[in-house]
């Protein structure tokens, strides 16, 4: 039995492969890229039908972040040309959520940017969720604000939060090179706190960012063993103004490799196509959705993304469904546990988070973009031809006057 097929069939039972088995779809070459879509693929249908979940982004603090990761534009000393704000009043902030539910979202993710949140920002994001469970008392609430304090994650659970993002973002041997203001094990720790309180642990990575295969095996292995229910899968937007800027190291079928590698590590996990996959996977987006059941709709932290319409018509020409309110995410079976863990206080491992030290997932963003306009950025080494990307700074939604995209 070759690779794909012990893949498949180790999925097909809900077992997780060898890293050596993971570590050989990352090596597979573009010939046979299809075939590998196509493993995950019954993977994926196996676990979770031909049904896509909706995840809502709200920013609900933008920029003035004093930790230092290299990836984010929300990073201390960016010079990228993001919106900053403090504190969404929660009016404001359930109106943005408003227009991520009509949409089609089950789930609201809402981010502030930090190391972590006082116990202040606490009741703000207290208030915050009270005035969108008012409005829609069945909506998902993901809540991520970086590094926890005790009882910080008790207090969200009992004000309603559902769950807790905090990204891994990569291994455990590399981190150090991303992030210097935290560690890799006080993302651990925070992850571990969130689940003990009964939050669902949501908790992925960010791939491009100069990491060896053997770093994302590392990194998805991890997520797998900490539990994390939702791993959403970020690809790096290389922002002007960070000291990434330059990293442009990935491709549409890089990008699908690395879906189908977390797809077979983790059979029976909500997999997220998160930020980068318009810049990075581009019209090979719909093949995405053949290994993933989650994407955000619309736009992310900082950057814009596809127009909600374009995301809802892409998963309808695909031959894929927008999960409804009332559907399980999770098979049965992992349902269960998450249901136990929640009403039991955790298994006290998981990982979580989706994006900078408070910040839940894409940032998103390059200097000097012109309002509405396409930013071209100069890949190194390609004589200075310029990209087509249309990544562009958020200039609308959360925080502005004109309306989300949504």
């Amino acid at each position: 039995m070759d690779l794909l097929d012990t893949l498949t069939a180790k999925g097909l039972r809900g077992e997780v492969p060898t890293r050596e088995e993971a570590l050989a779809v990352l090596a597979t070459t573009d010939d046979e890229l299809l075939d590998v879509v196509a493993a995950a693929g019954k993977v994926r249908r196996r676990w979770f039908g031909r049904r896509v979940k909706l995840n809502y982004l709200v920013n609900l603090k933008s920029g003035l972040c004093p930790e230092d990761c290299s990836y984010c534009s929300q990073r201390l000393g960016s010079k990228a040309e993001i919106l900053k704000y403090t504190w969404l009043k929660p009016d404001q902030a359930a109106d943005a959520a408003r227009a991520g539910v009509a949409g089609g979202a089950k789930r609201v993710c809402l981010v502030a940017s930090g190391r972590g949140p006082t116990d202040r920002d606490i009741d703000r994001v207290t208030d915050t969720m009270a005035a969108i469970k008012d409005a829609d008392p069945e909506v998902e609430i993901c809540v991520c604000l970086g590094l926890l304090s005790d009882n910080q994650a008790e207090r969200l659970k009992a004000a309603g939060a559902d769950a807790y993002n905090h990204n891994l973002n990569t291994s455990e041997n590399t981190y150090g090179a991303i992030t210097k203001t935290h560690t890799y094990a006080d993302r651990v720790d925070t992850v571990q706190k969130a689940h003990g309180a009964g939050l669902s642990a949501c908790s992925g990575l960010i791939a491009g960012m100069g990491e060896t295969d053997e770093d994302l095996v590392d990194v998805v292995f991890a997520l797998r063993e900490l539990g994390s229910d939702s791993v959403p899968v970020n690809f790096l937007i290389p922002f002007e103004g960070t000291p990434l800027a330059k990293e442009w190291n990935l491709t549409p079928q890089r990008c699908l490799r690395i879906l189908a590698m977390v797809r077979f590590v983790n059979p029976d996990t909500e997999v997220r196509i998160a930020g980068g996959r318009e810049v990075h996977l581009r019209t090979m987006q719909p093949l995405g959705l053949h290994i993933a059941n989650s994407i955000f709709l619309g736009d992310y932290l900082t950057s814009e993304g596809q127009a909600g319409q374009t995301d809802l018509d892409m998963i309808k020409d695909a031959g894929f469904e927008v999960e409804g309110a009332g559907e399980a995410t999770l098979p049965r079976h992992r349902a269960d546990v998450a249901e136990a863990a929640q009403s039991g206080g955790g298994c006290g491992t998981a990982a979580s988070a989706c994006g900078s030290g408070g910040g839940c997932g894409p940032c998103g963003g390059h200097e000097h973009a012109p309002l509405g306009e396409a930013t071209t950025v100069a890949p190194e080494g390609a004589n200075d031809e310029l990209r087509d990307d249309l990544v562009k700074v958020r200039r609308r939604g959360a925080g502005t006057e004109l309306a989300p995209n949504a």
